[in-house]
């Protein structure tokens, strides 16, 4: 008997995007924005000529604040106060994002990071990568994926804005183009 051999198909464009699969109500608030300790991730999503990206979906997967998964039951039915580790936002016509969150704690030696998936038109895959913290410069000296981005790190760092907010912004390509992950099957 011979062992059949697999080749993995072609992937297709992501999108069109239909808006009644992919919406969940209070989709960007991982914990509402009355909660202790709640933040604003935000940004924006840009092509390689700087033009915002207006019809991106982009998910966002974290721990807590103490570097725990979520226990919550349900992610997809917000109960207004429990943190639930995962998001999902659209762009508007600018190109802009947000999510209402938790500042995470780490996981083991990584410093604290919030994973972003971007889905868009155009993308045969949707695109990983980390929003990390500025003020934790300290623990990203020891953070394997930052030691990896090189020079480019600092497209992965986020800057604090204002009290408690802080920005992402995400470029597809070009300069200054953000570092995605490859994550293996």
């Amino acid at each position: 008997m011979t062992e059949e051999r697999l080749t993995q198909t072609p992937s297709q464009t992501i999108g069109p995007f239909f808006g009644f699969a992919l919406p969940i109500e209070r989709g960007s608030e991982i914990v509402p924005g009355h909660r202790e300790g709640a933040i604003r991730l935000h940004g924006t999503v840009t092509d390689g000529a700087g033009a915002p990206i207006v019809d991106a979906i982009l998910e966002a997967w974290q721990l807590d604040e103490t570097g725990t998964v979520s226990q919550q039951r349900g992610a997809l039915a917000r109960d207004g106060y429990g943190f639930t580790g995962f998001g999902r936002t659209s762009t508007d016509l600018a190109g802009h994002y947000t999510f209402t969150t938790l500042k995470p704690g780490a996981a083991g030696r990584s410093a604290p990071y919030v994973l972003i998936t971007v889905f868009a038109r155009g993308l045969t895959h949707h695109l990983f990568t980390r929003a990390y913290f500025p003020e934790d410069a300290e623990a990203h000296a020891n953070d394997k994926i930052l030691a990896a981005a090189g020079q480019r790190a600092s497209t992965l760092v986020s800057v604090a804005d204002g009290r408690s907010s802080y920005r992402f912004d995400i470029r597809l390509q070009g300069e200054g183009e953000t570092v995605f992950l490859d994550f293996d099957a």
